[in-house]
């Protein structure tokens, strides 16, 4: 029998948080408190999960993410990452199809091909070097731009931070991820394996970063999450980043 599950798609989405998470958002946790959030109704069993998740992150899959990074070479690495992210860019394409953005979808087709024939079937990303800029897309970002609310914020075990919506949408991410088709099995499984544990290994910097604070875990990378998940606080980023880039012009 087919398995859909695929529990590195919820990890892929806290890649797209990593940078950020250690340049900005230490500072912006220092304003945090310990009030209860409005969208954080399930919040003792949320921290209990989280306890939860970073034991076996502790135990399994840091450890595993850390011998990655120490004996594969940063070329290859990179060329791992890059592999995954050519990927993902299809299943963001249809995305951006779905909420109606004809040109961000057409960008992603031009990202996929570029990379695809030029790019050493996506080991090299030459698209982001001649400014084909990569906009990550899921179902639940799509499911958002249709007005479906967020819901409240979920820990998910294994998975992480989520929202209800998210959690909805995360079968359709699974069935719409290129790997889904990829037979047989354990060559799928295989990969999955590896795009879990480079996906970690991206993070490590981050996640150090935060272990190292002095501050509330758990409420900074909820903050966070919602926030990255909202499209009126995305479309603002947006923004500000075509600011800048025209000042670079």
């Amino acid at each position: 029998m087919k398995s859909n599950s695929n529990p590195s798609t919820a990890l892929w989405r806290r890649t797209g948080l990593s940078a950020a998470l250690a340049a900005g958002l230490l500072l912006a946790g220092c304003a945090s408190t310990q009030a209860t959030h409005p969208q954080d109704p399930y919040e003792g069993y949320n921290r209990a999960m989280t306890s939860f998740n970073d034991s076996v992150d502790k135990a399994v899959l840091k450890p595993a993410a850390t011998a990655y990074q120490t004996v594969t070479p940063q070329p290859v690495r990179t060329g791992v990452t890059n592999f995954f992210g050519n990927l993902g860019d299809l299943w963001s394409m249809v995305n951006h199809a779905l909420q109606g953005n004809g040109e961000k979808a057409y960008n992603h087709m031009v990202r996929f091909t570029t990379n695809t024939v030029l790019g050493i079937g996506g080991l090299l990303d030459i698209a982001t070097e001649m400014r084909v800029e990569r906009d990550k897309q899921d179902f639940g970002l799509t499911l958002a731009s249709w007005g479906v609310k967020p819901g409240p914020y979920l820990v998910l075990p294994f998975l992480g931070p989520s929202t209800v919506r998210d959690t909805v949408a995360l079968p359709a991410d699974w069935w719409g991820h290129p790997m889904d088709r990829m037979h047989p099995v354990s060559h799928r499984n295989s990969l999955l394996g590896l795009r879990l544990v480079d996906a970690r290994a991206n993070l490590l910097n981050a996640t150090d970063t935060l272990d190292a604070a002095a501050l509330d875990r758990y409420t900074l990378m909820r903050d966070f999450y919602l926030k990255q998940r909202d499209p009126a606080s995305r479309q603002h980023n947006d923004d500000n980043a075509g600011r800048v880039e025209s000042y670079d012009d």
